[in-house]
């Protein structure tokens, strides 16, 4: 493997794993709400979270841009502090965590319902704080599911292209995951370093879902 293959991957990885870890207090937090609130815009909320999956990765990322972008609400505001979000690392890390969430949600969401109500009525009943409740029931015996939905958020963020090709580019050394780089690199010719680039990317994604699917047969089995 090239030194550029490997520059490339570690740093595919690395913003990756931001990404998930931004998205995982984030994604919890709805999860864990639409599992077990009943609240006006619920309906909203859940579309919202759940339209990444439907549309277009090129259109979310062209709507990244323009709320990002130095013209955009955000970016402007940003701009004014000295702070770039477009064309940089952070744009990768947003648009992998905005393509991610809803998996994380999605599988969270699963395991909280699979918690039982009655072990969290007893603990309130007992005298318990609903963060305590949340923390030391709920969370737990959630967890597996939580961590499954890490892992799918995870790969996502690795084989992201369309949102992140819109919002930040293919500078190499800058902004080029290891998605944006088989693109790129099919399209100079360059077909042994995307074939190595490509055999990368489906090693971690298998190793991904494998273990995604143990865990959640695990939960399972265990209900």
């Amino acid at each position: 493997m090239t030194g550029a293959a490997w520059q490339i991957t570690a740093f595919t990885l690395a913003v990756a794993l931001v990404a998930t870890l931004l998205m995982l207090p984030i994604g919890v937090w709805l999860a864990w709400l639409l599992a077990r609130r009943r609240f006006p815009g619920r309906a909203l909320v859940e579309t919202l979270v759940s339209l990444p999956l439907v549309m277009p990765p090129v259109a979310t990322g062209l709507i990244l841009l323009k709320i990002l972008g130095r013209r955009g609400p955000i970016g402007s505001l940003l701009a004014r502090s000295g702070i770039d979000i477009v064309f940089t690392w952070k744009a990768v890390v947003i648009a992998m965590m905005v393509m991610g969430l809803p998996l994380l949600v999605r599988t969270a969401r699963t395991g909280f319902e699979q918690v039982s109500r009655r072990y969290e009525d007893i603990a309130e009943t007992l005298g318990a704080t609903p963060s305590r409740v949340f923390f030391t029931i709920s969370l737990p015996l959630a967890f597996r599911s939580i961590v499954a939905g890490a892992l799918l958020a995870f790969s996502r963020a690795i084989g992201e292209f369309g949102a992140t090709i819109m919002v930040a580019g293919a500078i190499p050394g800058r902004t080029r995951t290891l998605a944006v780089a088989i693109f790129t690199m099919t399209e100079a010719g360059d077909d042994h370093e995307a074939m190595v680039l490509l055999a990368i990317a489906v090693a971690i994604g298998f190793a991904a879902v494998i273990f995604t699917n143990r865990l959640i047969r695990h939960d399972h089995a265990a209900i």
